[in-house]
């Protein structure tokens, strides 16, 4: 039986300042109303005799996946948290060793959350491929026949023909300079390197025995001492630490000798940067992709995408990237948006928040949007889902105001339950123990007022959640 397996532990950086390390390029809606993830998902539940994808991803991430999954209607064959990113290799080992549990004979169809593909029946007819070498017990990688020479991909080099379109792979190429990619393109041997596998999860396992038995006795161990967490599986981070890492390309394809790649042309993209995203996008008569409240005057060549806060306008611009977000904004050569990620680098290094966290940030009961900021408050827009609840919490260093604008919501402060309603207010004391829940069949919308010596979101002691945070 087949069983997908997406790989979403990725920062997405370099699509900074959308991309961000709470809310990374798989789980945003960059080519339509659904997420990068949740295509993916729609794309594997189209295939024949397949199970419900496992998903491998942070822990920041569980409630995330979960909803996205919800909002595709697809079932949950098993979110297995990271404690750590380990790389490629032991993620898709602790998904072998999940589905071998109940499936000896299952096969891997492993898959970046995070990529495009606008043929799919070309993927299809692919993957039908790849499963029959599989049953051959080959570890199959999906090569993309190249249009161009892309220096930002790893090759690969086929050799002998297997039949069924796949051949045994000659040897993997790391990332080439312009010239060797264009020999590459012109010599006809060779694929993009997608990151998509395919292959018997017992194959993949005994693989890992003979290169990397230490990875092996790591994700072992880590997938026996698992617990269960609400709709997730926590694997044992202290075992799960001492796996090496490494992706699946160092670790097994480069030194099985069952290594097999199957060549695919079927509009594929990692959207790996802004210049690859606008490559991709449907465009107007100059070259321009618009997304958002955007007016332009004789622009070329650019992709503009403004945030829902205000308008973009550009004048006499060419090949530009200019992306608006509520408190970043990017504007950078076409050409050079590869190095977004040393703008990302330098935000690290000076202790900013920026690529964290949007000023919007979303927890598994809604969302908060922090509106305004001093040296002693915080004011932040508050939205809480219909049956959702915050934690029972309190706070060692601030007090609270709230407003409600909209709905009901049920207040928990001290030994006091009670309701509030729209256009009523309350005060939650420093220290108080105190929940804010919502009962209805409508979103709560309220404004809260932090006053205090500190405002982090650290500041905060859960008592009790019911979503397992405390």
């Amino acid at each position: 039986m087949l069983h997908p397996v997406i790989l979403s532990g990725g920062s997405g950086s370099r699509l900074w300042p959308l991309s961000r390390q709470n809310l990374p390029k798989q789980f945003l809606s960059l080519m339509g109303d659904l997420s990068l993830f949740q295509e993916t998902v729609r794309r594997v539940g189209a295939l024949p005799d397949v199970r419900p994808p496992v998903t491998v991803c942070s822990e920041d991430h569980r409630f995330m996946v979960g909803e996205q999954l919800q909002g595709v209607g697809s079932a949950n064959g098993g979110i297995l948290l990271e404690p750590m990113a380990r790389n490629t290799a032991p993620a898709i080992a602790l998904a072998a060793w999940h589905l071998v549990a109940s499936d000896p004979n299952a096969t891997l169809l492993v898959l970046p959350a995070d990529h495009l593909i606008e043929d799919e029946a070309a993927f299809r007819d692919a993957v039908a491929r790849a499963a029959v070498l599989a049953e051959q017990d080959w570890l199959v990688a999906f090569g993309i026949r190249p249009d161009y020479a892309e220096t930002g991909y790893g090759y690969i080099l086929r050799g002998d023909g297997l039949g069924e379109g796949g051949y045994r792979i000659e040897r993997f190429v790391e990332k080439p300079d312009l010239a060797t990619a264009e020999r590459y393109l012109a010599e006809g041997s060779y694929a993009w390197n997608s990151g998509m596998f395919l292959f018997r999860a017992q194959r993949y396992l005994d693989e890992l025995l003979r290169h990397a038995p230490a990875m092996l006795a790591a994700t072992s161990d880590a997938y026996a001492a698992a617990e269960s967490d609400l709709d997730f599986i926590r694997v044992d981070k202290e075992s799960f630490a001492a796996s090496p890492s490494d992706s699946i390309d160092y670790a097994v394809m480069e030194k099985t000798d069952r290594a097999a790649v199957v060549p695919v042309s079927c509009g594929w993209s990692d959207i790996g940067s802004w210049s690859s995203l606008w490559t991709v996008a449907e465009r107007d008569e100059d070259g321009n992709r618009y997304e958002g409240d955007v007016i332009s005057v004789d622009t070329r060549g650019s992709l503009v995408r403004a945030s829902d806060r205000r308008m973009i306008a550009t004048i006499g611009v060419e090949d530009l990237v200019i992306v608006d977000t509520p408190d970043a904004t990017l504007v950078a050569r076409k050409d050079r948006v590869q190095d977004v990620k040393a703008i990302v680098d330098k935000l690290k290094a000076a202790g900013r928040q920026e690529h964290l966290f949007h000023r919007k940030v979303y927890r598994p009961w809604g969302s908060y949007d922090s509106i305004d900021m001093g040296e002693r408050f915080q004011v932040k827009r508050i939205v809480v889902k219909p049956g959702a609840a915050l934690s029972l919490q309190k706070h060692a260093h601030r007090a609270e105001h709230w407003i409600v604008v909209s709905g009901t919501a049920e207040v928990t402060c001290d030994d006091r339950v009670f309701d509030l309603h729209e256009n009523q207010s309350t005060y939650i004391p420093l220290g108080s123990v105190h929940r804010l829940r919502n009962r209805g069949t409508e979103p709560v919308e309220l404004i809260e007022v932090q006053s205090g010596s500190y405002l982090g979101e650290d500041d905060i002691v859960r008592l009790e959640d019911v979503y397992g945070r405390s």
